[in-house]
């Protein structure tokens, strides 16, 4: 969906994007989607891993083909710039010079060796937003550690919350921090920022330390040390207020493809409900699990007893059954089933399938929010590799076709 006249909220905003891998690029993903212009830097000197990564489309191989790159990046150009080139932070001042924001989420001693840190580069651009994200921050005894979401969900407890109590943590199976924590947050920032130098002028530096903005997730245990003492272990699937609260085995697919449903049981009311569909089942009738507190008491005997009855249960159906009544429930999805069978997302239209010049039709994910009046949405899958270095070094940067040829004659371009 776009809007009548084909605008979007950030049109006219350029985006200097020097990040690589995860958060950085995520958040330039959402400025792109609502039409800032989003120009990533790159450098066959160092490829970002991701555009190595897998997955990617089977037969294929090389630098443009990897599903998790190509959805990070999509609506954005790709300049190749070899920021260890003699010559190379000229061209990169231009840029910031032509832009409204800076992203990077390199280590701070990355920027200060090639000379973009905030006070260099209000040099040439005065109201420039420089966003900064750093994994731990501009300062500090650990400034320059490196690692990516798979090092902050320990770092910052949530890989020491997560799993069965009698087992090792287990984290949460992805890079979450950098998939909604980080690059929400900077987004939200960098939005902020823009504001404030539209109402004065000014730009601003955002530090966007991800290590804080992860650890701001987890208020509830950090409470409960500080105001109780008591620092939290892993509980599985167990809630301190909900129960049941977990994941149960259902009844497989045709295919024989195990199939799991999730149930939460938030007060009474609703427990009455769940009874109500399970009339008959072991545990709808005994008063041990009438209340809360016998619920949490009981609860291993209570899983045991729902995973006995969920066992002979489509769950997709069981689940729309219980939101009828007001339970809340779901289907455990996997890909497949949000690709192919989710019929609330396919009406919704959140996955958009792009052309590529090399994997064909692909998915994407959607814009996050949907705006009513200038929604965003996706002009164009993600770039190849430096596919748009000339047009970006001419047009944008105002470079003669004699200068580009020169710049990438000496390294500094490619």
């Amino acid at each position: 969906m776009t809007s009548s006249n084909g605008t979007r909220p950030l049109d006219g905003i350029r985006v200097a994007d020097f990040s690589w891998f995860g958060a950085g690029p995520i958040a330039g993903r959402t400025l792109a989607d609502f039409g800032a212009e989003v120009i990533r830097i790159e450098s066959e000197a160092r490829v970002d891993g991701l555009r190595l990564g897998q997955p990617q489309k089977p037969g294929k191989s090389g630098y443009n083909v990897c599903a998790y790159f190509n959805n990070f990046n999509a609506d954005k150009r790709s300049f190749l710039l070899n920021m260890s080139a003699e010559g190379s932070r000229d061209v990169a001042l231009r840029l910031i010079e032509r832009s409204d924001i800076f992203l990077s989420n390199l280590t701070p001693r990355i920027f200060e060796r090639w000379g973009l840190t905030y006070e260099e580069l209000c040099e040439v651009k005065p109201d420039i937003i420089a966003a900064y994200q750093p994994m731990q921050g501009l300062w500090g005894p650990h400034r320059d550690f490196l690692g990516f979401g798979a090092v902050l969900t320990p770092t910052t407890g949530i890989s020491h919350l997560s799993g069965d109590p009698e087992r090792r943590p287990v984290g949460v199976g992805t890079n979450y921090p950098d998939y909604a924590i980080n690059p929400g947050h900077t987004v939200i920032a960098i939005l902020a920022a823009l504001r404030h130098r539209r109402r004065t002028g000014q730009g601003q530096r955002i530090e966007l330390a991800q290590i804080e903005s992860v650890a701001a997730t987890m208020g509830p245990a950090l409470m409960d040390y500080t105001v109780n003492g008591v620092n939290q272990d892993r509980k599985g699937n167990q809630s301190s207020w909900m129960s049941p609260h977990g994941i149960y085995r259902s009844a497989d697919d045709p295919s024989g493809r195990e199939r799991w449903i999730a149930i939460a049981v938030r007060d009474d009311a609703e427990w009455e409900s769940l009874c109500a569909v399970a009339e008959g089942s072991s545990f709808a009738s005994h008063d041990r699990f009438a209340t809360l507190l016998g619920r949490r008491r009981h609860e291993d005997e209570l899983n045991q007893a729902i995973s006995a009855w969920t066992a002979s249960f489509d769950a997709a159906s069981l689940a729309i059954h219980l939101q009828s009544v007001g339970v809340p429930a779901a289907l455990v999805q996997d890909a497949e089933d949000m690709c192919e069978h989710d019929d609330h997302l396919a009406e919704r239209g959140f996955y958009a399938y792009l052309d590529h010049p090399e994997t064909g039709i692909s998915l994407y994910d959607g814009p996050i929010v949907k705006l009513h009046g200038t929604p965003g949405y996706l002009a164009s899958p993600a770039p190849l590799f430096g596919e748009d270095t000339f047009e970006v070094a001419t047009d944008v940067l105002g470079y003669t076709a004699e200068e580009v040829a020169e710049l990438t004659a000496s390294g500094v371009l490619g």
